[in-house]
């Protein structure tokens, strides 16, 4: 098993540029906590975003997560995130790494921070409003190779590609992870 009092250090940190739109300024910055969740068969779990925003009309497969609230700690945040997009209660593995990106577009730099998960039970989902209406957030079970090909049908938009870049390098990791430590049968 994974010595989790090492929870809090990242296994790897990547930082990342939008090459897709101009930057002008950057005056915030978001922290998130994001997970490769999976389930003991060896299936992942993604959410679907259909967007018509700002960044253009495009449907996307994304990591659950979300921003970290005040007062709140990264393992909160990531339970609560699991909790509200997946309807999903986890076991955190470990921290997979900090991928820092920035979206130029809204001037926003992220600090996404990864945590591999695994499913220990199903439950409702609690999404918000925004998340239903204006996002049409569905959840993505998929095997490691559709999860890929996905990111790879989705990196066509210039948000999508924005997300794949940071994302699969993270899902290479938690792989890798997954395989060294024997945590599931891996369904191709």
């Amino acid at each position: 098993m994974i010595d989790k009092s090492t929870i809090g250090e990242p296994a790897f940190k990547l930082d990342l540029r939008d090459t897709e739109w101009p930057f002008e300024y950057i005056d915030h910055d978001r922290e998130i906590a994001r997970a490769i969740v999976f389930d003991m068969a060896g299936y992942y779990y993604f959410v679907r975003a259909v967007r018509d925003d700002e960044f253009g009309k495009a449907t996307l497969i994304e990591t659950s997560g979300g921003g970290v609230e005040r007062g709140e700690d990264l393992t909160c945040a990531i339970r609560r995130e699991l909790k509200e997009e997946l309807g999903v209660q986890v076991d955190i593995i470990c921290k997979i790494g900090v991928v820092s990106d920035y979206y130029n577009l809204i001037h926003r730099h992220n600090i996404n921070n990864y945590f591999l998960c695994k499913i220990s039970s199903f439950g409702e989902k609690n999404l918000t409003q925004d998340e239903i209406e204006s996002y049409h957030l569905s959840t993505l079970k998929l095997s490691y190779k559709e999860a890929l090909n996905e990111y790879e049908r989705c990196s066509e938009t210039r948000l999508g590609k924005l997300i794949a870049n940071r994302e699969l390098p993270v899902l290479r990791k938690a792989r890798e992870i997954m395989d060294l430590f024997h945590f599931c049968v891996m369904p191709e």
